[in-house]
């Protein structure tokens, strides 16, 4: 019986949750493309913003939501998703939850003074191929690499 129940456990475990999430870019040109990186609250770790769906907010939303959130960011956010990634989170609890995050790209018009996570976060403007270098997660990594060369 108490195989079951951790069997259970481990499906639960492992259904893969879904997040959105933003891509901050900016450009004065082909050659002057930039991506904005944040650090993470716990690990301190280079992510971009990114959070899970809202109620009454359509994907691409939640994601320019969440950059605002997180790095403070304003622009206009692509409604068609630029790709995928996938990552292993760590929750309040102490287990793991697979994520799947949905990307949006955002092109940033501007950065305000102030913004909620201002203080418990980093942000930084990285050209693409040293964003990439710096993320942990080679779907990520691979992402932000695709999204360049398309720009």
């Amino acid at each position: 019986m108490a195989k079951k129940s951790s069997d259970k456990r481990a499906k639960t475990n492992a259904r893969r949750r879904l997040q959105y999430a933003a891509l901050p870019y900016r450009s004065n040109g082909k050659s002057d493309l930039e991506v904005m990186l944040v650090t993470s609250r716990g690990t301190q770790r280079w992510i971009i913003p990114k959070g899970w769906p809202k109620i009454g907010l359509p994907p691409h939303r939640t994601a320019e939501a969440e950059a605002y959130e997180e790095a403070g960011v304003a622009g206009k956010v692509g409604k068609k998703r630029i790709g995928t990634y996938s990552y292993d989170k760590v929750l309040r609890t102490g287990r793991t939850a697979s994520c799947r995050v949905q990307v949006f790209p955002l092109r940033v018009t501007r950065q305000h003074r102030e913004w909620p996570e201002k203080h418990q976060r980093q942000t930084r403007w990285y050209r693409p191929r040293d964003a990439a270098r710096f993320v942990k997660e080679p779907s990520l990594r691979r992402l932000i690499r695709k999204f360049a060369k398309q720009r």
